[in-house]
């Protein structure tokens, strides 16, 4: 795999599913990600779960990552993995700091275990058929442990880690951002490293790989206001792409219903707030779409208040620039 600049959609609960991911892979998104999945949940067979490891035709190379800390779970569920098309990428989630993942020793949990940490990403990496495995770890739990994560990192084969620049306990603070931690973790190993946390620009992006040597970037919140950002970071430019925004809200509104049947039209809400962030007369916007649960009319909404916008929809098609060799051993 080649991972120069490697830009990647961070996995988002409730955002990152199949409809956004494949908007999100004509910006030129290298790696999509599916919404964090409960390895318990996969291993039980819930539908919900086994519908948000579907990919779209679009997205490839794609990864799924998986949450657990139970050896005979995580190998039951990597195993129904290897049953699935299309997966490149199994990826370990050690950086959730939900504290219904954390406090059951799953997601940021592992991080008071560097031990079972490393020992469930190579039992990944061993039972896994993908072509590659990853991790992604926050700086610590409740204290940063860059040093002691770099010296766990050396003995887990996983092919390359992603590093969120904050300990659980930071949880989303714009402040407790600590790109020299990340570069710390760098030095120390092998394994490329991927930059996580607060990149939401071009100049940011090139920023941060410059400051942590990171082989590249992912990036979660600011695609879901802003999907075109991957084609910013590639194009180097803080310009926006030729896009009418109108249409492509319909057309990531219309991937939902087709996706999700006419429960896609609630779940969108939330989509609708972030594409109407820095509009005028948004929250006017926001109190309407709120109470709306039909196709229609709501697709006449999407129309009225979007139709500001007078750019051409971008129809670049971007070159693939990561080519996936088969798993040799």
């Amino acid at each position: 795999m080649n991972f120069d600049n490697l830009l990647m959609l961070a996995p988002l609960a409730g955002y990152t599913d199949l409809p956004f991911r494949s908007m999100v892979k004509h910006f030129g998104v290298d790696i999509t990600v599916s919404e964090m999945i409960s390895s318990h949940a996969l291993v039980y067979q819930n539908q919900k779960t086994l519908k948000m490891i579907e990919k779209s035709p679009e997205e490839s190379p794609f990864s799924v990552q998986i949450a657990g800390s139970k050896e005979t779970i995580i190998q039951k569920a990597v195993e129904i993995l290897n049953t699935q098309e299309g997966i490149d990428i199994i990826d370990l989630n050690c950086g959730c700091p939900a504290p219904k993942v954390a406090n059951h020793g799953n997601g940021s949990g592992l991080l008071k275990d560097l031990k079972q940490l490393v020992k469930i990403a190579n039992l990944i990496k061993d039972t896994s058929q993908t072509p590659y495995t990853s991790i992604k770890v926050r700086l610590g739990f409740d204290k940063k442990i860059p040093c002691e994560l770099a010296q766990a990192l050396k003995d887990v084969r996983s092919d390359f880690v992603v590093v969120h620049g904050r300990t659980r306990a930071d949880g989303y603070k714009k402040e407790r951002i600590d790109y020299d931690a990340i570069a710390t973790i760098k030095k120390h190993i092998s394994i490329p490293l991927i930059a996580n946390g607060e990149i939401d620009s071009a100049q940011k992006a090139q920023e941060v790989i410059a400051h942590t040597g990171a082989n590249g970037v992912m990036i979660g919140r600011a695609a879901v206001t802003s999907p075109w950002i991957f084609w910013q970071i590639k194009h180097q430019t803080q310009q926006i792409p030729p896009i009418i925004k109108k249409e492509l809200v319909l057309q990531h509104f219309n991937k939902m219903i087709a996706f999700y049947g006419e429960r896609g039209a609630i779940m969108f809400r939330k989509n609708l707030h972030a594409y109407a962030k820095g509009h005028d007369n948004a929250s006017e916007f926001r109190n309407i779409v709120n109470h709306l649960t039909d196709v229609y009319e709501i697709t006449q909404r999407i129309e009225e208040f979007f139709s500001t916008q007078n750019n051409e929809l971008i129809t670049q098609n971007f070159p693939q620039l990561i080519h996936l060799n088969k798993k040799t051993s």
